[in-house]
Order: C-alpha cells, then sequence, then structure tokens
C-alpha cells in the first residue's frame, strides 16, 4: 500500500510500484514540501529512505505540477530499484510516449539526452529515441488542421489469449455486422465537413479483413470522398488466414497504400497457445498473395509471449526480415484487464525479455531497417516498449502522428477515440465512442453530434 499527502500523485506513484514484481504489496510512505522555489519529497519503507530536492520549481502552477510528479517518481523508483537491487530500462518513465518527453525538452534546452540520464533511461533506450526522432524529420508535423482519419472493425475470427480489445469472435458478433456497417457509412459521411488536411487513413480492427468482401466494399466506398488528396491509406488486414485474392483486389482498386499482416509469431507452437486459429506457413502465403498489388506491407510479432523461447522469438525476428517488409513492428507482451492470460501466464524474466529485445534492435538494424515510432504501455513484461522499423522513406505517417499527438485524430466507430489538438492552448480533447457494439448503435446520432461540436464543420 502507499500513501501520500498529495493524493493526486498516488495513481502515478503507483505505476512505478508496479514496475516492480511484488512492489504492491509494501507499505510505502511519501510526503513533500513545496516552499517557494523549492521542492523536496521524501519516502520511507522500512529501513529505506529516499528523498529528493529541486530548487528549479517555482514556474507556472500546471508547469510545478509536472515536476512535483517527475521527481516524486524518480524518487520512487530510485528507493525501489535499491531495495529489489534492479535497474528498468526505461529507468522512472512510465508515460506512453517517451518521444513527446524528449521533444520537449529538445525545444526547451536543445538536447534531451541530459534529462533522460537523470531519470534512469538506459544508455541504449537514450540512443533508440534518438534514432527515433532522427526517422520522424519529414514527417512528424505540428500543423493546424492536419488530420487522420482511423475506421474502427472491431471483429475478428476469434479473441486471442492475449487480447484485451473488445473484439469477439465474429460468429457471436455476425448479427450486428450490417448495422454497424450503415453506422459507420453515416458516421464517415457525416466526417467530412470536420477535416482539415487530411494526412492519412487506417482501418483497423480487430480483423478487418474477418468481414466478407462484400462488407469490406462498403467501408472502402464510404471513405473513398474523404480521401481525395491521395494520402496515405492503411488496411489492417490482420490475420493471415482472412486474406483472399478478391479483399486485396478490393483494397487496390481504392487506393489502399498499406497492408498489416499481424503473424505475431512464426511458431506453429506459439501460435496454437495463444489462440490463433492459422499456421506460419499461411503467413508466407498472405504476404505471397499481397505481393503482385504492391501493397506497403508491415509485419507485427510479439516478444514475450506465452512459452515462447529466445530462439523461437529470434527465429521469427529472422523470419520477418526475410519477407522483406517495408515495416516490422516488434510488440512486448502487454497484459490488460480482459487478457485471458492475465491470470494464467507466467511472467518472463526481465533478462530474457531483455534479450528478445537487443536481439530484434541488432537483426533488424543489420538488415537496414530503422525505430521510427515508439511507445509504452502499463503492465508490459519487462517494462520495455513497442517499437515500429521501417526501410528508409516509408515510415507509415499514420503511426507518427497518433504516437506524437501531432494532428487531430478524427475516428469513427465502436470504442473509437477521436482527438482534437489545441496547439496554442497546449491542450488535447478527446471523444471516446462505447466500446459496446449494441450501445455504439444505440448512440451513432448523439456521437455524430458531439463529434461535430468537438471538431466543428470546416466547409
Amino acid at each position: 500500500m502507499l500513501t501520500s499527502g498529495y493524493e493526486w500523485l498516488v495513481p502515478e506513484l503507483m505505476d512505478v510500484v508496479r514496475l516492480f514484481e511484488g512492489a504492491e504489496t509494501l507499505e510505502i510512505a511519501h510526503d513533500a514540501d513545496v516552499t517557494g522555489a523549492c521542492y523536496e519529497n521524501r519516502f520511507r519503507l522500512g529501513v529505506y529512505e529516499y528523498g529528493y530536492r529541486d530548487f528549479d520549481i517555482a514556474r507556472t502552477p500546471l508547469e510545478q505540477k509536472s515536476l512535483i510528479k517527475r521527481y516524486a517518481k524518480l524518487s520512487l523508483y530510485k528507493l525501489l530499484s535499491d531495495v529489489y537491487h534492479k535497474t528498468l530500462p526505461w529507468g522512472s518513465l512510465t508515460g506512453i510516449r517517451p518521444t513527446r518527453l524528449a521533444y520537449a525538452e529538445l525545444e526547451k534546452s536543445g538536447d534531451f539526452a541530459e534529462l533522460f540520464r537523470t531519470l534512469g533511461v538506459s544508455e541504449q533506450n537514450i540512443a533508440l529515441t534518438a534514432r527515433v526522432l532522427e526517422q520522424q524529420r519529414g514527417v512528424f508535423e505540428r500543423r493546424e488542421g492536419n488530420c487522420d482519419l482511423f475506421v474502427s472493425l472491431p471483429f475478428c475470427p476469434t479473441k486471442c489469449e492475449y487480447c484485451s480489445f473488445i473484439t469477439a469472435p465474429i460468429d457471436r458478433t455476425r448479427k450486428f455486422v450490417p448495422a454497424y456497417l450503415a453506422a459507420l457509412e453515416r458516421e464517415l459521411k457525416a466526417a467530412k465537413p470536420l477535416i482539415g488536411t487530411l494526412r492519412s487513413v487506417y482501418i483497423g480492427g480487430g480483423t478487418p479483413f474477418c468481414v466478407s468482401a462484400e462488407e469490406l466494399e462498403r467501408v472502402l466506398k464510404a471513405v473513398a470522398p474523404l480521401r481525395e488528396n491521395g494520402c496515405e491509406y492503411t488496411v489492417e488486414a490482420g490475420r493471415p488466414d482472412t486474406f483472399t485474392e478478391e479483399k486485396l483486389e478490393l483494397c487496390k482498386r481504392y487506393g489502399v497504400t498499406r497492408l498489416c499482416v499481424n503473424a505475431q509469431s512464426f511458431s506453429d507452437g506459439t501460435l496454437e497457445a495463444i489462440g490463433r486459429k492459422h499456421t506460419a506457413a499461411q503467413v508466407y502465403e498472405a504476404f505471397r498473395m499481397a505481393k503482385p498489388f504492391a501493397f506497403d506491407l508491415n509485419c507485427d510479432l510479439i516478444a514475450g509471449l506465452t512459452g515462447e523461447t529466445l530462439r523461437e522469438f529470434c527465429d521469427s525476428v529472422d523470419a520477418a526480415i526475410a519477407l522483406s517488409p517495408e515495416n516490422i513492428t516488434v510488440h512486448t507482451l502487454c497484459l490488460k484487464k480482459g487478457a485471458r492470460l492475465k491470470e494464467e501466464t507466467q511472467r518472463l524474466s526481465g533478462e530474457l525479455l531483455g534479450e528478445m529485445i537487443a536481439y530484434s534492435r541488432a537483426a533488424l538494424t543489420a538488415a537496414g531497417y530503422e525505430p521510427y515510432y515508439l511507445y509504452r504501455q502499463k503492465y508490459m513484461a519487462g517494462a520495455h516498449e513497442n517499437t515500429g522499423w521501417t526501410k528508409p522513406s516509408k515510415a507509415c505517417v499514420y503511426n507518427v502522428d497518433v504516437m506524437e499527438e501531432c494532428a487531430d485524430n478524427l475516428a469513427v466507430g465502436a470504442n473509437a477515440v477521436s482527438k482534437k489538438i489545441f496547439f496554442e492552448q497546449a491542450r488535447i480533447e478527446r471523444y471516446g465512442s462505447p466500446k459496446d457494439i449494441p450501445t455504439y448503435l444505440e448512440k451513432v446520432e448523439k456521437i455524430i453530434e458531439e463529434k461535430n461540436k468537438l471538431f466543428g464543420a470546416r466547409n
């Protein structure tokens, strides 16, 4: 249990506690003083005590709160590092977007590395962050009116053991598909006046290729009037066993430029263990089918899947590289509420996960890929990260915009979260549609009305 005189700090501090397995059972006390330009905090845990003092905290109230949070988390991290005799790859950073902090520090001082070292970030991850920022040159852009469009198709063949999304097997949700597609069509028609400069379109899931070709075409046809500028267009096709020539041809006809093949692993044993109903051979077949259409392809892999050995993961990395997709995304297993594996799985050791991530970085770099975006999640095994890797000039605009929150995101469908960025006020407003499909269908007109208010018609 953790107690603090600053009640608003407790959830932030608990994010640090959860980085250390077993720490949630400890009795940790925190208190702090703020006097003028000086902030001091103290943590106590049995015979352990750690404090931190900062004399440069006379800022605006918002800046002061941010610095108090930063250094309280650092103090707690150092305390728990001493107790558990270990350090973590991202130190006391628990936020989703380390690159956001790096960009902010670059604007302030011209260098982010010193701050990252202070916060305990490893030299390897400082270097990784620098490489990501370099790859985002020419893609990253903060400009009023820029917008990305996300379309949610939350249907899957089966639910994976590690999945915490709202998706359910399509044999249980098939009855909702016709009404869901009609609701998407209404949302997309209403979205056109809300979009300024469209940077990219992303149809995600779920598994968008899980629906029939006729159903997929309804979505593609509804998107077409919004994408008259020919911007980047991704369909997260998903599992390889849902690929068909007809669906690929439809994507090509409607201007899709990028497809995602969610392999996750090239080990048949791993695929079976996580509830996938396809084999590694079908991943190869999906790539073979897609090749004549000249899409940019992305292949997803996950480090830390149940029972997978280091050798099996390294073999999957090598297999993905051999297929030579334009992008390869390496995720670290993240088990949230709603994932069946959350209570069942044994945590992989941080050392093993570290070896998996290190191999992927070395192998992808040697093959000519560069990291171009990264993000982190709560409950991520080993406190690592997800990293997108790209061939030269093939970075996905949508992924950069979403991760760096540098453009509006207009999202349609169930469990879709829209974001409106107010640059001058340095704030973001979010609007989340209901996760449950029946509830979404009941409220779609209200959803359209609320998003009209948030974005405001431009035409």
